[in-house]
Formats: C-alpha cells, sequence, structure tokens
C-alpha cells in the first residue's frame, strides 16, 4: 500500500513539472503564432538562379 502512495505522489510531481514547463512556454511565446504554420505549404519559394560556368561555352 505505502508503494501506491508513493507512485501517486510521484506522478503527482512529475504533472506538475509538465505544467510548470508548459505555463513558462506559454508566458515565453512558444504558442504566440499558430497561423502562420499551417499555410506555410501554400507559400512560393524565391526561384534559385541557375549560375552558368564561364570556362564553358555553349554551342553556336
Amino acid at each position: 500500500m505505502s508503494v501506491l502512495i508513493l507512485l501517486i505522489a510521484f506522478s503527482i510531481l512529475i504533472a506538475g513539472g509538465f505544467l510548470v514547463a508548459f505555463i513558462w512556454s506559454v508566458r515565453k511565446g512558444q504558442y504566440d503564432d499558430d497561423y502562420t504554420p499551417s499555410v506555410r505549404m501554400l507559400f512560393d519559394d524565391k526561384p534559385v538562379a541557375e549560375k552558368t560556368s564561364p570556362s564553358i561555352s555553349k554551342p553556336k
């Protein structure tokens, strides 16, 4: 029976730690931007300019 009380106390301690970590992350602004990640895949990437090597001449 004492083991059960010890496990309950330990689980409450762990849950309290997670609650403190969650409150800390909310206050630091971790969850401020919830719109951009959902639409980020819709934005076009900037095109990459192709570089041509000056040592290779193109046939005419």
